[in-house]
């Protein structure tokens, strides 16, 4: 492989490009807004509400309105067997990781570790740059992090037992309610009417009766309106609850360096180590795009859930919050870098 030529044809890639510029350029513009009080306290949260409970739902369905074939079902299966794998990898990885950590606070580092702002901070940006074959991929990616987040990750920070309420949690979730039924959908979509239509190209084809975006366009429009909204407004809230905190106390913390470090940037090298072994032995094929989906999503900063689980069971919460807010800060940073070097290991032979 020619890295001279990858990393060129990297940055002549406009959509990348594009992508990067206005993660940055909105994530400021939302700072800059609060630093200077256009953005009210609450702002953040409301956009947050906004975008979790009908912009990424919204994304999430719509993203499987596409259709089905030996390779794009293939890519999804390796995705979704891959996004089980990797948080069981790293249940023992982080152990390793934390060694010199004790009891409370290496659960809570551990946990912190495994969960990445994959839904808020990940998909956005994978949607921004792959469109939405990349946020159908994220959606399946997601669906191994979800049960993982809301049984693994509850015991572990609570003490206690999987609960009813949890799980109820999970399964009435906009966004996983969106995922499977859109998962199920697409899956099914051989199996369903049929309706005649023309499709982009002109041409008539046969498509599943509930195929939206060929068959309703009236209904799907809104759909797009709506999903659209998901990468600018989920930007703009993580520039405005970054100017709402003091940067400076949470940079004097050494653990939250160590975490964010391992978080940002262990956390993504893992994946990219494994999966590669697996792809090349052909346990579990991915392209190009299935591998960029994960790396973005891999290198996300903390999970808001998993966070929130430290502060409600009062589980070194305070150092909870920094790493938040730290690995915030540099997963902003270093994400074009990974953007980057998941643009050029996709010219790889194993990832094809």
């Amino acid at each position: 492989m020619d890295f001279g030529k990858a990393f060129t044809s990297t940055f002549e890639n406009m959509d990348v490009l594009s992508a990067i510029a206005s993660t940055i350029a909105i994530i400021l513009l939302g700072f800059i807004m609060r630093k200077r009080g256009v953005f009210t306290e609450t702002f953040g949260k409301t956009l947050t509400k906004v975008v979790m409970s009908l912009a990424l739902p919204a994304l999430a369905f719509t993203s499987f309105l596409a259709p089905i074939n030996p390779q794009t079902f293939k890519q999804g299966m390796s995705i979704l067997v891959w996004g089980i794998l990797v948080y069981v990898i790293l249940i023992f990885a982080t152990k390793l990781m934390y060694l010199r950590y004790k009891g409370e606070k290496q659960d809570v580092m551990r946990v912190l570790t495994d969960f990445g702002s994959t839904t808020f901070f990940g998909i956005p940006i994978v949607t921004g740059i792959y469109g939405l074959k990349g946020a159908m991929y994220a959606s399946i990616f997601n669906i191994g992090y979800r049960i993982f987040l809301y049984s693994y990750a509850y015991i572990k920070m609570s003490g206690q037992k999987m609960s009813k309420d949890n799980l109820r949690t999970m399964l009435l979730n906009p966004i996983v309610i969106a995922t499977f039924l859109g998962l199920i959908l697409w899956l099914a979509q051989g199996s369903m009417p049929q309706l005649n239509v023309v499709d982009a190209t002109g041409a008539h084809t046969s498509v599943a009766f509930y195929r939206f975006d060929l068959t309703a366009p009236w209904l799907y429009k809104p759909m797009t309106y709506l999903s659209g909204l998901a990468s600018p407004l989920a930007w703009l809230a993580i520039g405005s609850t970054l100017g709402e905190v003091s940067l400076a106390k949470a940079a004097t913390d050494r653990d939250s360096w160590y975490y964010s470090f391992n978080k940002v940037i262990l956390v993504p090298i893992i994946n990219i180590v494994v999966l590669a072994v697996l792809s090349g032995l052909g346990v579990l094929p991915v392209d190009g795009t299935a591998l960029a989906t994960t790396i973005i999503m891999m290198a996300t900063p903390t999970a808001t859930v998993a966070a929130a689980y430290a502060i409600s069971f009062d589980r070194s919460a305070l150092l909870a919050s920094n790493a938040s807010l730290l690995s915030t800060v540099v997963a902003t940073i270093a994400m074009p870098f990974w953007i980057v070097i998941a643009q050029m290991l996709g010219h790889l032979s194993i990832f094809h």
